[in-house]
């Protein structure tokens, strides 16, 4: 995550207002490579340059290792400031912030005389909220978008729109691949929207009351596959939306007969593990224990000798089983689809 603030050349919204001003521009890791090169390098040898003062923002790092965006800026040298710190004061016109997930204060957003902008990965108001890519793709939508609004005060995605744009979803895109291709779109749409900033706020309108949906944080506990319940459809829906698709889908192939949801096979010619759900199977290629394994090494780990030792076994004597979880006390940052338990 980060924060951006630049000095955006133009003229003032009111005259008493000097002539130069800043960005603040809060941004996902992911994809703000593209969105802070096009505010820093023109994108034609003709173009003046838009930003004549750009400084970066991030949000404090609780994993080791640099931020991807402080290790962008830095590589880009720019000024970065660590959350809540944001630098000097009033030496900037706009705010812009994408992903930034912290409510921004009236006295913050009223030291940017052209306000702060928001740049969300939806077609508001729908998916209101931290997760809008993950929900798109987790309810199968056909269609998003990307929307530049203004920041309202101590509230998330509520402002007036001032630019927006509907996109197709690729079919059986992934949450990473869809995260990609709407932050080019929004770095290409929010230099439109500074070209010509003050005709653009002028023209803002209020969003629609209908519509209007909430794409909350996501736990860990979303990750956990009930297997009485989820079909295979559902269950390659919810990795597509978490993490790398799930390709293979082998229920044409298979008897169902004394399957329960959980059973579990192996498919050697794919080197897959099959697994039954509420409605057919389901192709895993890696499993997560203590560590991440792939389909033949699970297979061999944990199945094979086992079922040489139970040739007459059943789909259901091998299966995963559905995992409860306790609510826990924080969110962990790292979302991974959790690995089930055997039942042997």
């Amino acid at each position: 995550f980060a924060v951006m603030r630049a000095r955006v050349t133009g003229p003032p919204p009111r005259e008493t207002l000097a002539r130069t001003a800043p960005t603040l521009w809060r941004v996902r890791s992911r994809g703000w490579r593209p969105r802070l090169q096009c505010l820093v390098h023109p994108r034609e040898p003709s173009e003046d340059a838009l930003v004549s003062r750009l400084e970066v923002v991030t949000l404090p790092s609780r994993q080791p290792g640099d931020l991807p965006v402080r290790s962008c800026a830095r590589e880009l040298q720019l000024p970065v400031h660590e959350w809540p710190h944001t630098g000097p004061v009033g030496q900037f016109d706009v705010g812009v912030v994408a992903s930034f997930g912290r409510l921004l204060s009236e006295d913050l957003i009223l030291q940017f005389p052209y306000g702060v902008l928001n740049v969300h990965p939806s077609h508001l108001p729908r998916w209101r909220g931290p997760a809008p890519i993950f929900h798109t793709v987790l309810h199968g939508d056909k269609v998003t978008g990307v929307t530049i609004m203004e920041i309202r005060p101590k509230r998330f995605d509520v402002g007036p729109i001032i630019k927006q744009e509907e996109f197709p979803v690729p079919p059986h895109c992934t949450a990473k691949e869809l995260e990609v291709m709407l932050s080019k779109k929004g770095a290409n749409m929010l230099i439109s929207v500074l070209k010509n900033l003050p005709e653009s706020l002028k023209n803002k309108r209020e969003q629609p009351k209908e519509g209007v949906t909430f794409a909350p944080k996501i736990t860990i506990a979303k990750s956990c596959i009930i297997w009485e319940e989820q079909t295979a459809a559902q269950i390659i829906q919810l990795h597509r939306a978490i993490g790398n698709s799930l390709a293979l889908l082998l229920d044409r192939i298979l008897d169902d007969s004394g399957a329960v949801p959980g059973s579990l096979l192996y498919h050697k010619v794919s080197q897959t593990l099959i697994a039954r759900c509420k409605e057919g199977w389901v192709g895993i290629k890696t499993v997560i224990l203590k560590k991440q394994l792939t389909a033949v090494d699970f297979y061999n780990g944990y199945m094979h000798t086992w079922f040489q030792q139970n040739s007459r076994t059943v789909h259901q004597e091998c299966r995963f089983q559905t995992l409860k979880l306790s609510t826990p006390k924080k969110t962990p940052k790292k979302k991974e689809i959790l690995a089930q338990d055997i039942k042997q």
